[in-house]
């Protein structure tokens, strides 16, 4: 089963000094830079998903602007495949489909941010696709949320999203993941 690595929105408003400052967004960079590591070795695809919202003084990625950027620390080169997506969903209205088959990839590695929004509405598509997702828990990351009210803590979102994506994907640490990968080499 060859797979591919879709690294979703790692972008700067994400960091500190962005728009939108994720909680532990630097580990799970660090993170998504072992699995790129480890897939650029195998020789096998990352998918970059790049989300950029076209409207002016949009709240973060705006086209344009360094906040929309891809996160410096990423691998990437000029032979990589970059999507760019305007929805949470990573497929919809996007290439994304055709680039899975175009590189013949039966299984998708899944990480990046914001866990409670995009890896959330991506991860179930990947698996209603038939690309039985991976899902690398700590390559993730979110934040507080404030809903009706109630403030929920951003280590309380992911893991409740997380567990909620148990029915969907298989759920792996990075050094899981890793340990594993290298014995498939």
């Amino acid at each position: 089963m060859k797979q591919g690595l879709l690294v979703i929105d790692v972008q700067n408003d994400y960091f500190t000094g962005g728009k939108m400052v994720l909680t532990g967004a630097d580990e799970a960079l660090r993170n998504t830079n072992l699995l790129e590591m480890q897939f650029i070795a195998a020789k096998l695809p990352i998918i970059y998903i790049q989300h950029i919202k076209h409207q002016k003084n949009a709240d973060f990625f705006e086209q344009g602007t360094s906040g929309a950027e891809l996160h410096p620390k990423l691998k990437i080169d000029a032979g990589s495949i970059v999507i760019e997506k305007h929805f949470p969903n990573s497929f919809l209205k996007t290439t994304l489909a055709e680039v899975l088959k175009k590189h013949q990839i039966d299984q998708l590695v899944i990480c990046g941010m914001m866990t409670h929004m995009c890896i959330r509405a991506t991860t179930p598509v990947a698996a209603d696709l038939g690309y039985y997702p991976i899902l690398i828990a700590d390559a993730t990351a979110t934040k507080d949320l404030n809903r009706a009210g109630f403030n929920i803590p951003a280590n309380q979102v992911q893991a409740d999203i997380i567990s909620e994506l148990t029915l969907v994907a298989d759920i792996q640490t990075t050094s899981q993941f890793v340990s594993t990968f290298e014995q498939k080499i």
